[in-house]
């Protein structure tokens, strides 16, 4: 429990609302509901105040907040061991952040999920038309197919760039050694622990959805009574596993901000410094990525079969990954 939660708490036991102890303290209704929300840290005068008000030590107010105790010869699992300065973050930065990222979350998830679904109009539309299902001439339909496949890609973008702008003036969170202000830890803490079982809930319907993507086109290959089930199945496919990232692309941005201002998974100071390191080169490897998909579609005007580049470049990017940290270990040791 963090400072703000048991201000309600020691409230409410009273039977006060927060115009009454604003009354008492001297302060407004408004720096109360501050209080109480973590938006904001009363200062020691105040907490003081508190502590004779309520009936209790400054321990109970304060030690939910402070951490674990150490006992002798015990030291922090979190500890400075590089030799970089830390950055500080206050309580409204880390407010600030936590309200941005979790505004951004939907909006980046959705540029990615635009990102699968854009070649499955063009997929259809040219299937189709070969089967002769529809009237339109070959020319009419790539045409077509390609500009949605553009439009859906320049959304997508334009969702990156503006989200990211966003971001960016938080990246010394996700990239710094931290060292934040009374009531971060406790109130990421909290955050984090509530959103828990939306966020295992979220990541196990996404995998899923990925998993099972495949079964449509094993349904067509068993059935095998027509073409156009298995174009059909072939856009399936797609949707499903663009539902399945946008959920997992979502929840775990979620889960990265309150994981970066605790400097937990991901976030570690020593991951923070690899990240550094290596960066460049996951950046390289998706220009990459993007290079050949383009060369590959352009050149062979095979737009219903080149989106098999990013599944395949999903999964490279997994392998780079443990390759780099592998590296990062052996440089440690």
């Amino acid at each position: 429990m963090i400072l703000a939660e048991t201000i309600v708490q020691l409230r409410k036991q009273a039977g006060w609302s927060q115009e009454e102890l604003a009354d008492k303290l001297g302060v407004s209704r408004q720096a109360i509901s501050k209080w109480e929300s973590a938006q904001s840290v009363p200062d020691l005068n105040r907490i003081l105040d508190m502590s004779r008000l309520f009936g209790v030590s400054t321990d109970i107010l304060l030690k939910d907040d402070l951490g674990p105790d150490f006992g002798p010869g015990e030291v922090p699992t979190e500890v400075n061991d590089t030799d970089e300065p830390l950055r500080k973050v206050s309580l409204s930065e880390a407010n600030d952040y936590i309200s941005v990222r979790l505004a951004a979350a939907p909006k980046i998830a959705l540029g990615v999920m635009l990102c699968i679904l854009s070649p499955v109009l063009l997929i259809a539309l040219s299937s189709l038309q070969e089967l002769g299902r529809i009237s339109l001439s070959e020319g009419q339909a790539a045409g077509i197919g390609v500009l949605v496949l553009m439009c859906l890609v320049g959304a997508a973008v334009a969702l990156f760039i503006i989200n990211g702008m966003k971001l960016g003036r938080f990246s010394y969170i996700q990239e710094d050694a931290l060292d934040t202000a009374y009531g971060v830890s406790g109130l990421a803490r909290d955050r984090k622990e509530n959103y828990r079982e939306r966020h295992t809930m979220m990541l196990t319907v996404g995998i899923v959805l990925c998993v099972l993507s495949c079964v449509p086109i094993f349904i067509s290959m068993i059935v095998a009574t027509s073409d156009l089930l298995t174009v059909l199945s072939v856009c399936i496919l797609l949707i499903m596993i663009a539902i399945g990232v946008f959920m997992i692309v979502s929840t775990s941005m979620v889960q990265d901000t309150y994981d970066a201002l605790l400097e937990e998974g991901d976030y570690t100071r020593q991951k923070k410094q690899a990240s550094r390191h290596y960066g460049y080169i996951y950046g390289i490897y998706w220009l990459a990525a993007v290079a050949i998909f383009l060369l590959i579609s352009f050149t062979t005007d095979s737009w219903d079969r080149s989106w098999i580049v990013w599944p395949i470049a999903g999964v490279g990017c997994g392998i780079l990954a443990g390759i780099l940290q592998g590296v990062a270990n052996r440089k440690k040791k």
